[in-house]
């Protein structure tokens, strides 16, 4: 083979590296795209999930949501073994000058990245007709439902606490009563600190 042969190759080789090094600094539109971990990345967290233990009737479990994206995201519905009836509550001051809980209308309403506490006294998600009892230790999984179809898994951890005490209280919330409740809404009382007996 002559050196006359050899030379035009040269150029076509060094025109295929540049190209390689191009695609290698982003020119290619396939290095623009998401990484798999980022399409599938978790919307919410919850953070120190615990339910309140309980022999029978009712609980709740309480922790702290986060919100990993840039938009906010709507908790609009939550489901567990543990109990038939779940339902997203607030609580709020009732005509009567106490404090009450009802079912929170649109749901939870986390911002882009911001959080929302669940705590005793204020938002919460509660359990009625327990389905067995919640014992101190146990685990007790969790399926939250967003707006969007999508759904977010957690397990809380059974804990002893002294208050949270709810109960049914009747004649109260013919108007805001949610999903469940007819024309019964419940009242909190007990102590209103989050921190459970470890």
């Amino acid at each position: 083979m002559s050196k006359k042969t050899l030379y035009p190759v040269f150029p076509v080789l060094a025109a295929a590296a540049l190209a390689l090094v191009g695609c290698a600094q982003g020119g290619s539109p396939a290095s623009n795209a998401p990484t798999t971990a980022t399409q599938n990345a978790t919307p919410l967290t919850v953070a120190e999930p615990w339910v309140k233990t309980a022999d029978s009737g009712m609980s709740a479990a309480f922790g702290t949501i986060r919100n990993t994206t840039d938009k906010q995201v709507a908790v609009v519905g939550v489901s567990t073994p543990a109990s038939p009836m779940v339902e997203l509550h607030e609580t709020v001051m009732g005509a009567n000058g106490t404090m009450q809980m009802q079912a929170k209308q649109g749901g939870f309403v986390i911002p882009a990245h911001g959080e929302l506490a669940l705590a005793p006294g204020g938002n919460h998600i509660m359990l009625m007709g327990l389905a067995q009892p919640i014992l101190a230790g146990d685990e007790v999984s969790f399926e939250l439902k967003t707006s969007d179809g999508g759904t977010i898994d957690f397990t809380a951890q059974g804990k002893d606490f002294a208050g949270a005490n709810e109960s049914y209280l009747p004649g109260e919330g013919t108007k805001s009563g949610g999903p469940g409740h007819g024309s019964m809404m419940h009242g909190h009382s007990g102590s209103a600190s989050p921190e459970p007996s470890k």
